[in-house]
């Protein structure tokens, strides 16, 4: 039906945050809980593997926490990781019966597992619970063309600063970003070497756009010249 409805943002099908009220109001809280009934919850560990290529295509999943990614091994011994995804996100529904990517546990991640059989019959009793599937689809492709774009005709320093602020608008932050990934992965996202990354956050960082005061994190000192990097 979907193909994987996945950039959703925190809040997606999970816990209502700042909109919890006006969930509640329109009637959406009750499609939630319906649907949190339906899954089972389950713990990965660092590295481990949530589901391989070729497994049957037959549940989703939506982050509870940690951080999760999305990857192809290709067959020149390459990775290419195709998405990330983060709490409050959901991956894994596709139209396809096998898996054409795998997912991986980034950090420990807790995750809700939906059968796929299940939510459909769900969607048929509750026809706006697939709009806003829909919704999430369409956010989803809108997402896999800027992806295109990045891939196809951007510089390597605007490939990082645009990962970067995708960072920092999915975790709804412009100060101080957490990388739970590591460099390689960003690398294989991003379709840069390994060196070339660190290459160019030390450029960044010399310049004074952004502070690295660990591996696993990154302040942003100037968004405007982050911006202007991914403008050009």
């Amino acid at each position: 039906m979907f193909k994987q409805f996945g950039t959703g943002t925190s809040g997606e099908f999970g816990q209502p945050h700042s909109g919890g009220v006006s969930v509640a109001k329109s009637g959406q809280l009750e499609e939630l809980v319906s649907l949190e009934r339906l899954g089972s919850r389950r713990s990965f560990t660092r590295d481990r593997e949530i589901y391989a290529q070729g497994d049957r295509a037959d549940c989703w999943f939506k982050v509870v926490s940690g951080t999760v990614r999305i990857c192809k091994l290709l067959a020149d011994g390459r990775r290419h990781v195709a998405e990330f995804f983060y709490a409050g996100d959901s991956f894994g529904l596709e139209t396809e019966g096998e898996r054409v990517f795998a997912a991986e546990a980034v950090s420990d991640v807790i995750v809700m597992r939906f059968c796929r059989a299940a939510t459909e019959r769900l969607i048929d009793e509750r026809p706006t619970l697939a709009r806003r599937m829909c919704d999430m689809t369409l956010r989803n492709l809108a997402h896999a063309q800027t992806r295109l774009l990045l891939l196809g005709r951007m510089t390597a320093p605007e490939r990082v600063a645009s990962f970067l602020m995708e960072l920092a608008e999915r975790r709804d932050t412009w100060r101080a970003i957490d990388l739970p990934m590591s460099r390689n992965d960003i690398a294989d996202y991003l379709g840069l070497t390994i060196e070339t990354v660190c290459r160019v956050l030390s450029a960044m960082k010399r310049d004074g756009t952004i502070a690295i005061p660990h591996p696993h994190r990154i302040e942003i000192c100037d968004r405007d010249a982050l911006e202007a990097l991914v403008e050009s």
